[in-house]
């Protein structure tokens, strides 16, 4: 009998990470989202039962420890924990707030590895959380799935070097255990890219329209991301002026999203203006095609939030395959370095008490100056308590508590979440 790997996928949105993880192998045991027309399309394309709706952290939604580890009889229930929590704490357009955003639910997902047991961990996130902004929140996620006994890496990927004709980077971590870990590699992203062109012809020919040659040429390369938005704006289009900008030099009205393909008479002077893409198009550009195929459900709006909110498909299928791989044990990894995101962080931590300035700065070994770790330790201040003391003319500091939403019954989150609830996407 061949080995099955079931997967709990928590924000699961309209699917992009499902499909991707049940090409590669994966069966879902649950699908928990929290926008309705999501949930319908997801609906729509997993089996049912399946799908629970509502606030991942609510407990009316779904229970964790209903799929935890049997360690009486050694029984796992769950191979993978897999997710695309909330971007906007750490997006580099927004505020980073990071911790202190009712929709950061990154840590809280990390502590449900500790009630589920599975064999493996996959987050995936924007680029805005590899930033030094967020580097001492990377390390209280390593730190805290090191106290679990998991082996955890992060990694930048480029949807464009999977397939998908945009440049979309997602930062993604992975967790397993010791023993599986030694077998994981990351995929591999391919020098050749598919343009936004290519990607197309076939979708913008629907109508047969006569400058599709043209247009096709002028499009030969990839796209910018896109931009799902959220509920708190207004309707479809393509994302900021700057990216607006590069779909402009690609032949592409960013400023919405049209019902159908250009007719055979349409003209549009491709240097100032062509035509705008259709959620199919959109889509098309997201990963789904003829071989990920997906049934979307909804109106146009909803549609095109589901789908550019998306974590594209052929990205989660090539990830979920290095997992499987790693499950079974095919091929020894190259020995991967200690990777340490941030040096005063691990200092405070294993200090334990107040620590002066110049100690921290020899205990982190790093070289630079007190004015520089006022700076580090400021940005540090924005995820976690920290202690400041001025004894004489020295400085003491002493590492707190981490403001992130774990769990808490009392968590600020919750009164905010509720307050912001119909704008949460």
């Amino acid at each position: 009998m061949s080995e099955t790997f079931e997967v709990i996928e928590i924000c699961a949105g309209a699917g992009g990470q499902a499909l991707g993880l049940e090409k590669a192998g994966f069966t879902h045991k649950l699908a928990v989202e929290l926008d309705a027309n999501a949930c319908e399309t997801l609906r729509a394309n997993l089996p049912n039962g399946v799908v629970a709706e509502g606030d991942v952290a609510d407990r009316d939604t779904w229970k964790p420890e209903d799929y935890a580890e049997d360690k009486e009889n050694n029984v796992r229930q769950v191979s993978l924990l897999a997710g695309g929590v909330p971007c906007p704490p750490f997006t580099i357009a927004g505020k980073q707030l990071g911790a202190n955003d009712e929709r950061d639910l990154f840590a809280w997902a990390v502590e449900q590895v500790e009630v589920i047991r599975p064999r493996a961990l996959l987050l995936e996130n924007v680029r805005g959380l590899s930033m030094p902004r967020f580097a001492g929140y990377r390390q209280h996620v390593l730190d805290r799935l090191t106290e679990l006994n998991y082996v955890a890496e992060w990694k930048l990927l480029h949807a464009s070097g999977f397939g998908v004709p945009q440049l979309r980077p997602r930062f993604v971590l992975v967790a397993m255990e010791e023993k599986d870990a030694k077998y994981f590699s990351w995929p591999e992203e391919s020098n050749e890219y598919l343009t936004v062109g290519k990607a197309l012809e076939e979708l913008m020919n629907e109508n047969k329209w006569a400058q599709l040659k043209a247009w096709v040429k002028k499009a030969d390369n990839i796209g910018p991301t896109i931009v799902g938005g959220s509920k708190k704006h207004g309707g479809a289009d393509l994302g900021p002026t700057r990216a607006k900008k590069a779909w402009q030099l690609l032949g592409v009205d960013a400023h919405g999203v049209a019902n159908e393909a250009p007719g055979r008479g349409d003209k549009f002077d491709l240097d100032v203006c062509g035509p705008k893409l259709t959620n199919k198009m959109v889509a098309r550009i997201q990963g789904w095609s003829s071989d990920y195929p997906w049934k979307f459900t909804g109106k146009k709006t909803s549609l095109y939030r589901q789908i550019g909110n998306a974590f594209p498909p052929p990205m989660a299928h090539k990830i979920g395959e290095s997992i499987i791989s790693a499950f079974k044990h095919e091929e020894i990894a190259q020995k991967r370095d200690d990777v340490s995101h941030d040096a005063i962080y691990k200092a405070l931590r294993e200090a334990g008490d107040f620590i002066e300035a110049t100690n921290l700065i020899k205990s982190a070994n790093l070289d630079i100056e007190v004015t520089d770790l006022e700076n580090r330790v400021n940005l540090l201040r924005q995820d976690f308590e920290v202690e400041i003391e001025g004894r004489g003319r020295k400085t003491f500091y002493k590492l707190g508590d981490f403001k992130a939403f774990t769990g808490q019954k009392d968590h600020a989150r919750h009164e905010s979440f509720l307050k912001n609830r119909a704008k949460i996407s």
